[in-house]
């Protein structure tokens, strides 16, 4: 892509609505708008009415016209936004007269990689913009436009510039022998790595939480016949979705749907009630519940609690217990049982334990006060990777220094650490790296 060139693109939805908004952006925005656009008032940062027009000078339609100077607008250069009527013929128009004045159509992501390069934004911000798009909870939209502010900048800041210091220290040493500058004990260099050291890890480790919110995790809700799975899905999904009968074995086949439980978006899966079986359609129910089991984030398995536990309910909690991370739900708490300890009783019909089921669902993937929810977390992958080649740099510094290994040697992982949390600002970052991460950008943002 060149940086040079004046791109077009529309930025909103496909197909018809109310509105539809074409963005350009480069040198010549604002001259090929005026080949296409009439009455437009060019003055940057107003909104203005015009007419659109086509080659033969006819109206097309009344069009609101925002001009945002550079280097005030989001990717520093001129911008003009065009929004027109949301027909796609009309869009189109407006596109393909663009093109014929000189402007190119903007790849995946190409505004946002502009804001970049022109430094508006940082990696990590941009990012974001592609997170806060996708956000399908409001605690998504929330973290991203969080780190969209620079939240994550700001937070490797004072471990990159305890870093810097140490090595300033280090090559002073080196360099400066000679004039009787002092050279840092041991000592000092290790009580300047250990906080680096340690809020670099910390921030890698919070990949466990952010990765959740990220991407959602999945549960698996099982249990024998009538035990309530399906109205639990029910009522943690929190609309009738799957079918509630007094049959054993209503449920054939897995029924999944997403729900946003802390803010996290959890696709839940009701399975078919275990048991044995003779019927061969119910019997392919039951193994995809043990499919489902082993595939989950974890597990939900509801028993009974108005009744005493059978083997069957045995077999499936240490199933559970073998596979990964299960919560044990005692359903039914309403009617007078047998409760036991190690149930979270619930109510799928009253709404009774509910509230506790869904904290300690968000408990048992992710404890409370290991991470600060509100921020000081990655959400990231590369991020996550980043950071480890950086605390893997800092710790073998921190090996070296306690093996009294001239500096010049400490220095190099110093150096090391600090290219990998260059590369997350994106200050070292190559070019294959930028064009991975942007193009799994929409087009026209």
């Amino acid at each position: 892509m060149s940086v040079s060139d004046t791109i077009v693109a529309i930025a909103t939805p496909p197909g018809r609505g109310g509105l539809g908004i074409v963005r350009l952006s480069g040198t010549d925005a604002r001259r090929i708008a005026g080949t296409f656009l009439s009455g437009a008032d060019w003055r940057g940062w107003r909104v203005t009415l015009a007419e659109l027009r086509d080659r033969d000078g006819h109206a097309i339609d009344q069009v609101a016209v925002t001009f945002f100077e550079k280097p005030h607008s989001y990717t520093a250069e001129d911008v003009v936004e065009v929004s027109c009527h949301g027909s796609p013929v009309v869009l189109r128009h407006v596109v393909e007269r663009a093109l014929e004045a000189g402007a190119r159509l903007a790849g995946p992501g190409e505004f946002t990689l502009r804001a970049f390069l022109n430094g508006r934004i940082d990696l990590p911000q941009a990012e974001a913009v592609r997170d806060l798009i996708g956000a399908t909870t409001l605690y998504q939209a929330r973290v991203a436009a969080r780190q969209a502010g620079g939240s994550l900048a700001r937070s490797l800041a004072p471990f990159k510039e305890g870093l810097l210091e140490l090595i300033a220290l280090l090559e002073a040493g080196i360099d400066f022998a000679e004039d009787d500058v002092a050279v840092a004990s041991s000592e000092q260099i290790l009580a300047r790595l250990h906080p680096v050291f340690d809020g670099v890890a910390r921030l890698a480790a919070s990949f466990q939480y952010g990765s959740l919110v990220a991407g959602g995790l999945t549960l698996a809700i099982v249990g024998r016949p009538n035990v309530g799975k399906s109205s639990l899905f029910n009522r943690l999904l929190e609309q009738d979705r799957a079918i509630v009968t007094d049959t054993p074995g209503t449920t054939r086949d897995l029924v999944s749907e997403t729900a946003s439980i802390g803010g996290i978006p959890v696709k839940l899966f009701d399975t078919a009630g275990i048991r044995e079986s003779t019927g061969t359609v119910e019997s392919l129910g039951i193994e995809r519940s043990y499919q489902a089991m082993a595939d989950a984030d974890l597990t939900l398995v509801v028993v009974d609690i108005s009744r005493p536990l059978e083997a069957e309910d045995a077999s499936l909690i240490d199933r559970a217990a073998s596979q990964g991370r299960y919560l044990l739900v005692g359903n039914k708490c309403d009617l007078a049982g047998e409760e036991f300890v190690a149930a979270h009783p619930t109510s799928a019909l009253t709404g009774e334990g509910i509230a506790e089921l869904r904290d300690a669902i968000l408990e048992a993937v992710a404890p409370a006060g290991v991470f600060e929810q509100d921020g000081g977390f990655i959400t990231t992958l590369r991020h996550e990777q980043l950071l480890r080649e950086s605390a893997g740099c800092l710790e073998k510094a921190r090996g070296a220094v306690m093996a009294a290994v001239p500096h010049e040697m400490v220095l190099l992982d110093l150096y090391g650490a600090l290219h990998s949390l260059d590369a997350i600002t994106g200050a070292t970052t190559a070019d294959d790296i930028l064009n991975r991460i942007f193009s799994t950008f929409c087009i026209g943002k």
